[in-house]
Formats: C-alpha cells, structure tokens, sequence
C-alpha cells in the first residue's frame, strides 16, 4: 500500500438468520459512509440470488457459497473498500479458511438466541422449518457453529441495533487507525 492509500477491510457478520445480520450492516454502512469512506455490503440473501444461485444447500455448497462471497469481498478491500457481509456461514472450518486467506479479516458474532430468532422470523423460513417445507435449515435441521473467538459480538436480543452498530464502527475505526500508524511507521 502507498500513503494516504485507503485500508480496505472485510467485515464478515455471522449469526443465524433473523439475529440482525443485515440491519446492522446496514446501519454501519450509513455511519462509514458518514465518514468519508467507500463503503459496499454483500448481503447472503442476495448475494445467493444474483451470483450464487446454482448452489444449494448441502454442506458443500453452503461452503463454496462462503468461499465466493469471500473472493468478492477481498477484492473489493485490496481496492480500499469496507466490505460489511452478511451472510449466516454457519461452518466455523468455513469462516477460518477466510481468516486465514483474507489480510484485513474482521469476523463479527451477531448473537441472538435461536428463540428470539423464531420469534422475529421476518421472512417466514423458521416456521416453514419447523413444518418440514424447507430442508437443512440452519439452526433447526443443520448446525450453526458460533465462532470461538469473533472480533466483535453483538447480542442484539440484550442490546439495541445502535449499541451493536456502535461496537463495530468503533472496531472498524480502530482497525483503520492502526493500519494507519503501521503505514506511516514504515514509510508509505
């Protein structure tokens, strides 16, 4: 990177369907954009129309579906962009692999207990779930592997969408500052 470069960086939000994913990336994007940034969000539900639509659901493609979205996502940061992702990527061998691939990788817990995420179901699909209509749903008939150690987490049943836009604005900012010192320190 050369000076007064901006530092890209993939926001990968994680959590079951209905935790909050989207809104809280939606709600960051506004709050970077404020702040002079280039900004783009990768939501799975249309990433998975739009690019992704040969895949299913099997454990294999839920995993190449993670593995495209993370291609995109790192090319678009290598170009100075924030990219915010939301997207369910219930594996955690998934998510590692985009840690380890990805330089400028934030991973972000959005937590909600799957008894608050039924009780919200805003597109329906845990109740279709639950009446057998839709297969391999994650969190009623495949897993959802929380991650161990996420950069940020957000228990969006305890804490409001501010609250959690808060903590990863606040994360981002820092990732930026440090990528900064670290810039200058070594001379670009």
């Amino acid at each position: 990177m050369t000076r007064n470069q901006p530092t890209g960086l993939v926001v990968w939000c994680t959590g079951l369907s209905g935790a909050g994913k989207t809104t809280i990336c939606n709600a960051v994007s506004k709050e970077l954009l404020a702040h002079g940034f280039k900004v783009e969000t990768l939501d799975g539900d249309i990433v998975r129309q739009q690019l992704n639509s040969d895949l299913g659901f099997s454990r294999k493609d839920r995993n190449e579906n993670v593995r495209r979205i993370g291609v995109v996502a790192q090319r678009l940061a290598r170009h100075g962009v924030i990219v915010l992702v939301a997207v369910i990527s219930p594996y955690r061998a998934a998510r590692q692999k985009l840690r380890d691939t990805i330089p400028d990788f934030m991973e972000v817990y959005v937590n909600a207990p799957l008894a608050v995420c039924e009780q919200r179901d805003p597109k329906g699909l845990y109740r279709r779930a639950r009446q057998k209509q839709l297969d391999r749903f994650t969190g009623i008939d495949d897993p959802y592997q929380p991650p161990l150690a996420p950069d940020v987490e957000c228990a969006t049943d305890q804490e409001t969408i501010k609250a959690s836009k808060n903590k990863v604005v606040a994360a981002v900012l820092a990732f930026v500052a440090a990528r900064s010192r670290q810039q200058v320190a070594n001379g670009n």
